[in-house]
């Protein structure tokens, strides 16, 4: 069974967060954010103010930076982004606030070697 890290809403972090596990940010998170390979979910009590890095990003609260998502980043009803997002999905709920940069790219395709 997979853990699941938290960080409560009344913990405050300003400096680098790096997780192997899923993780929660219900509190405050101001620097860097990298999640390798697994998901980064900000609750809608939690904010971030940091360069962040996951396979799959969902924000329900704020997020004011640089959001990169290897798969997909989703944007809940009533959260709010400031900054630049880059996944090969980004979705925006109704009711979303975002201002800044949205790009999407492809996820890239394996290549093949042939063999000679």
């Amino acid at each position: 069974m997979e853990t699941t890290a938290r960080i409560g809403p009344s913990i405050r972090i300003k400096g680098d967060v790096q997780s192997r596990e899923p993780l929660v940010v219900a509190g405050h998170v101001e620097g860097t954010v990298e999640v390798d390979g697994h998901p980064l979910m900000i609750d809608a009590s939690g904010s971030v103010e940091a360069t962040v890095s996951a396979h799959t990003i969902v924000v329900s609260g704020s997020a004011n930076g640089i959001l990169t998502a290897g798969a997909r980043i989703a944007i809940k009803d009533g959260a709010k982004v400031d900054g630049e997002m880059a996944a090969p999905v980004i979705s925006l709920a109704e009711g979303a606030t975002v201002n800044g940069r949205i790009e999407t790219q492809p996820k890239k395709a394996a290549t093949l070697s042939l063999a000679s």
